[in-house]
């Protein structure tokens, strides 16, 4: 079974465009606990735009009352977010390589160019006792030097999964009839995945996934062995706008413990 993490990164976005503590992002946390998810997951980034620091101490609060619901914080690993971590001390830490100016996550680690940062912050996490993660594309170089680094588990970044799967199979993103040559590289890029989750596992590492994943191409995804957490916002937000909060999360659900 792969646990459901939801990121309440676009919930803090729509309370901050109206100035005040509506929606409320403890009190939506509660609500898909209520409803059966495994984890919550925040990304409060430089900027604050939507999930800010004060949201990671309240949900730390929060969630200190459920043992079985997982605390993921993501984010770049400058000083404060460190000090941050080590202040509320959640289940996991994800570490991601995002630039201050950066609309959303893009890019995994080059864990070789970046271990100046990296390694002294996955120390820093060890002694907190945070489980730690890295945001990686699926190379298996980069995930060699991730267990090298002394992470814990990685973050497969499966937005090329998801584009290519929806190119393939999904008539919202292609109009063409015949999607022969959309398959044949749908079916590539998640064979490159799914060696990609073996071979961390072969080194020690838990492997988690995240963006763009949804409901058409969670399935197939998950076909992978051993995923142990999947970490989804934009596309279950704009899904229970469609489809209501209760339906969109048992659904996952379903696929989850498939």
């Amino acid at each position: 079974m792969t646990n459901l993490s939801i990121n309440l990164n676009k919930i803090a976005l729509l309370r901050n465009s109206r100035g005040r503590d509506y929606p409320n992002v403890v009190a939506y946390a509660n609500k898909f606990i209520d409803l059966g998810v495994q984890g919550i997951t925040i990304h409060p980034r430089q900027d604050q735009r939507h999930a800010r620091r004060s949201d990671a101490f309240d949900l730390a609060k929060f969630l200190a009352d459920f043992n079985q619901v997982e605390f993921n914080i993501e984010g770049y690993p400058a000083d404060d977010f460190l000090e941050l971590i080590e202040q509320t001390r959640p289940d996991q830490c994800t570490l991601v390589p995002d630039d201050v100016n950066q609309l959303t996550s893009d890019h995994g680690w080059d864990v070789a160019e970046s271990q100046e940062i990296l390694r002294p912050s996955l120390e820093r996490l060890k002694i907190a006792g945070v489980r730690s993660s890295l945001f990686l594309d699926p190379n298996l170089k980069q995930i060699k030097a991730a267990a090298a680094a002394g992470c814990d588990c990685i973050e497969l970044y499966t937005e090329q999964f998801a584009h290519t799967y929806n190119l393939a199979y999904n008539p919202a993103f292609n109009q063409h009839h015949d999607r022969t040559a959309h398959q044949e590289n749908a079916a590539a890029v998640f064979e490159n995945y799914k060696a990609a989750a073996a071979y961390a596992q072969s080194l020690g590492l838990g492997v988690n996934a995240g963006h763009d994943l949804d409901l058409n191409n969670l399935g197939r995804f998950l076909e992978i062995d051993g995923i142990l957490e999947v970490s989804i916002g934009h596309a279950l937000t704009i899904e229970c706008l469609d489809s209501g909060m209760q339906q969109v999360v048992a659904q996952y659900l379903r696929i989850c413990s498939k």
